[in-house]
C-alpha cells in the first residue's frame, strides 16, 4: 500500500510555504509583537485569499471538505514560519467541532461555518483542562466547555482577562461567561464526545506545528554555523557542531512516521487515535525542545539575544510543548493503551485455552 501524500496536497504545501516565505518573515512577527492584538487583519485576509479559511469546512457550508491527513502538511507550515495567526487551531479543531454539532443546530452551524469559510468571521476554542482560550480577542464565536456540557458562546457575551505568555506571538485569555441553556450545545456523553475529538485534533496540529518549528531552528543554526567563524574557519564545519544539528534531524525524521499516522488516524476516526495522536505529540515535542537546546547551542550566547530570530521560534516550541496536553498526559495515554492492549491479549489467550481444553 501506498501511504505517501498525493501530488495535489504536496503541491498545496509547496505554495503554502512560498507565500509564509514572502509574507510571514520574522520583521512581520516582530511588529506584530509589538501591536495591540498581536494579529493583523490584512494577514488573516490574505489567508483567506488562498482559500485556507474554507479549507476543512465542510462542502455544503461553501467549504472544500477536507481533514486532518489534508491539513497536518500545511501545519506544519505554520509551525516553520512561525506563522501568529490561530489558523492551526481554528481549521483543524474549532471547525470540525463546530460541524460535528447535531442536527438540532443545524442553523448555528450553517450560519458561522459559511462565515469562517468567507472569512467574515474567526473561531476559538477552549481546550480541555485549561483555563485559558487562545485568541478569544479576536474570535466572533467561542466554543467553550463548562463542567459537562459544550457552549458556543458569542464574543460579545464573554468577558476577557489577558495573561501573560512566554511566547509574545501567543494570545491568552481567560474567559468570563454566564453558562446557560441559550448557549449549550451539548451536554453529557455527547458533549464528552465532541470535547475527546476536538482534544485529539488539537494535539495533532500541536505536533505538526512543532515539528515544522524544529525544522526552522535546525536551518537558523545551520546558516549561522556557515557565517560564524573560529580559527578561520565556519564552526560548521567542526564535527561537534555538525553532530548537534545531526541528533536533532533525527528526531525530526523519526516524528514524521507518528506525525502522518495520527493524521491518518484522526481522519478517519480509529479507535486507536488516542495512541497515535500522543505517540505523535511526543516524538515531535521531542524533537523541537532539542533542536531548541542545541540551535542555542550552536549560536553560543547570541542565542539568548533579542536580536537573534531564533528566540521566535524557540518561545513558540516552548508555549506548544504545554499545550493540549503536557508529555505527562500524553505517556499517559500512551502506558493505558498499552496496557488495555495487554489485557486484551491475555483475555483472548485465556479464552483460547479454555476452548482448547473443551476440545
Amino acid at each position: 500500500m501506498d501511504f505517501s501524500f498525493n501530488s495535489d496536497q504536496l503541491l498545496f504545501q509547496d505554495n503554502v510555504r512560498s507565500f509564509f516565505i514572502n509574507e510571514v518573515t520574522p520583521e512581520r512577527i516582530r511588529e506584530l509583537w509589538q501591536s495591540d492584538s498581536g494579529r493583523c487583519d490584512r494577514l488573516w485576509g490574505q489567508l483567506v485569499e488562498l482559500g485556507l479559511t474554507a479549507l476543512t469546512v465542510p462542502e455544503q457550508y461553501g467549504g472544500m471538505g477536507l481533514g486532518a491527513l489534508d491539513f497536518v502538511l500545511l501545519a506544519q507550515e505554520c509551525g516553520y514560519a512561525g506563522l501568529p495567526e490561530p489558523l492551526v487551531e481554528t481549521m483543524l479543531v474549532a471547525v470540525p467541532l463546530l460541524a460535528e454539532l447535531g442536527a438540532a443546530h443545524e442553523g448555528l452551524k450553517a450560519d458561522w461555518l459559511g462565515r469562517v469559510a468567507e472569512g467574515q468571521a474567526r473561531l476559538a476554542v477552549s481546550e480541555p483542562g485549561n483555563p485559558l482560550v487562545s485568541d478569544a480577542h479576536v474570535a466572533d464565536l467561542l466554543l467553550l466547555s463548562h463542567a459537562d456540557e459544550l457552549h458556543a458562546v458569542p464574543r460579545e457575551d464573554v468577558e476577557l482577562v489577558r495573561n501573560l505568555s512566554v511566547d509574545p506571538s501567543r494570545q491568552l485569555y481567560q474567559v468570563l461567561w454566564p453558562p446557560g441553556a441559550a448557549t449549550c450545545v451539548a451536554r453529557g456523553e455527547e458533549a464528552a464526545r465532541l470535547l475527546a475529538r476536538a482534544f485529539e485534533r488539537g494535539a495533532l496540529g500541536c505536533a505538526a506545528q512543532l515539528l515544522g518549528l524544529a525544522k526552522r531552528m535546525v536551518d537558523l543554526a545551520v546558516d549561522y554555523s556557515f557565517e560564524r567563524k573560529q580559527f578561520g574557519k565556519p564552526i560548521g564545519s567542526f564535527q561537534a557542531v555538525k553532530h548537534l544539528m545531526a541528533n536533532v534531524a533525527v528526531r525530526i525524521e523519526f516524528a514524521k512516521g507518528p506525525l502522518y499516522r495520527a493524521a491518518h488516524a484522526v481522519a478517519h476516526g480509529e479507535a486507536g487515535q488516542a495512541l497515535a495522536v500522543s505517540h505523535a505529540r511526543l516524538a515531535a515535542s521531542e524533537a523541537a525542545l532539542l533542536a531548541a537546546r542545541n540551535a542555542i547551542q550552536t549560536h553560543g550566547a547570541m542565542g539568548y539575544t533579542w536580536e537573534v530570530d531564533l528566540q521566535l521560534f524557540m518561545k513558540r516550541a516552548w508555549a506548544l510543548d504545554k499545550a493540549w496536553g503536557d508529555h505527562a498526559l500524553h505517556k499517559a495515554r500512551i502506558r493505558q493503551a498499552l496496557f488495555d492492549s495487554r489485557r486484551a491479549i491475555g483475555a483472548g489467550t485465556t479464552f483460547m485455552s479454555a476452548e482448547v481444553e473443551d476440545a
